[in-house]
């Protein structure tokens, strides 16, 4: 395993992070997990205040005799933003509670993702108030904030200078964020990305297309490695629901260097045959298109159709595509299907993109059964 500087807050993490979002189905398991995590080098564990049970198993494996004593490991817990700071600080007290421990290495304001939100931290009564209060007395060493938001409200919320820390979504097959990281990295903020193999592709299950292109490294390993070799980087979540799912993933923690011939050759395969695949219908993901009148988070939806267009990735467009209207802030926007073909993003698009059309044919595609988010 290695272990990376996690920005300002000097913490020693490694690469990969044990989130423990999915280690819902039973307190055993949730235990079995933690400790292989840990025997297998990772140090820093992270879970939230609305993951079900999640604190309350973690702090269980705990209290369970581990390898290594609490000192030498590393918590992070995750609390929405308020515009209450006595709430703020009650969550907090019961989040430590619930985990049986003095203290959190690391707070994360958890969805931090609209303007309402930003303002609310950057209110002098709101939920701030409450986490300097407790980085004083101790009960929270640093602070820091999850993100699902636009990247321009991510870029604000970075120049507060309130943040020690960032978590935010940024993998090989969404990059958009790429000004975020730079934006971190010149504030000495830790980086750590949120679900890079789920929520970054589905990898542990890829199209036969995906694993072709990529061979002979699969594109799990690739989006890892993609990772791994980018110093602004400090660590990866690793969201297993139980022990075997941590190795196939740890099998890369020492694996942190630049990248190899293969990996490279890899990484252009998938860049020709996204352009080849798509045309003149390839989306670049500008976003000059937004905002639509419809409330469609259009270049989401045509990096989706861009995805299983090129690479058959319609099991992961399928999966996010069926978010939208679904998911409130934590995922925004409407489906393609509520184009009313007004043409307002037209003039817009930079690549002449029949957009209604595109839109349209990316929810033919991608349309499915909604369904509920894994902690509800």
């Amino acid at each position: 395993m290695r272990y990376r500087r996690f920005g300002k807050t000097n913490l020693p993490l490694s690469v990969f992070s044990l989130g423990t979002m999915r280690c819902l189905s039973s307190e055993s398991v949730a235990i079995e997990t933690v400790q292989r995590a840990i025997a297998l080098g990772i140090n820093h564990l992270e879970t939230a205040a609305g993951y079900g049970n999640s604190e309350h198993y973690l702090g269980e494996a705990l209290r369970s005799g581990l390898s290594v004593p609490r000192a030498q490991l590393y918590l992070t817990s995750k609390i929405p933003p308020t515009a209450d700071a006595d709430a703020m600080e009650r969550t907090i007290d019961q989040s430590l509670e619930r985990l049986g421990v003095d203290y959190l290495d690391a707070l994360a304001i958890h969805g931090l993702n609209t303007e309402e939100h930003l303002a609310w931290v950057n209110a002098p009564d709101g939920c701030m108030k409450a986490v300097r209060k407790t980085m004083n007395d101790g009960r929270v060493k640093h602070i820091g904030f999850s993100t699902h938001g636009f990247l321009e409200l991510i870029l604000q919320a970075i120049a507060t200078d309130q943040f020690e820390f960032v978590n935010l979504h940024y993998t090989l097959f969404f990059q958009r964020n790429n000004a975020a990281l730079d934006l971190a990295q010149q504030k000495d903020m830790g980086i750590f990305i949120i679900s890079p193999a789920d929520k970054g592709g589905l990898l542990y299950t890829p199209s036969p297309t995906l694993e072709a292109l990529c061979h002979p490294v699969s594109p799990l390993a690739v989006n890892y490695r993609f990772l791994l070799s980018d110093p602004r980087i400090t660590t990866l979540s690793v969201g297993a629901a139980n022990p075997t799912e941590l190795e196939l993933p740890l099998a890369l923690a020492n694996q942190d260097g630049a990248l190899s011939v293969a990996e490279l050759a890899a990484l252009q395969r998938l860049q020709v045959q996204q352009e080849t695949a798509l045309g003149s219908d390839r989306c670049s993901q500008c976003y000059a298109c937004l905002p639509c009148p419809e409330g469609i988070h259009i270049p989401e939806v045509l990096r989706l159709r861009n995805l299983a267009t090129a690479y058959d990735m319609t099991q992961y467009g399928e999966y996010r595509y069926r978010m939208f209207e679904n998911a409130g802030h934590w995922f925004p926007g409407n489906k393609g299907n509520r184009c009313t073909d007004c043409g307002d993003c037209l003039p817009r698009c930079p690549e002449s993109l029949n957009i209604p059309v595109l839109l349209r044919d990316a929810h033919e595609k991608l349309n499915g059964v909604t369904r509920r988010r894994l902690w509800e």
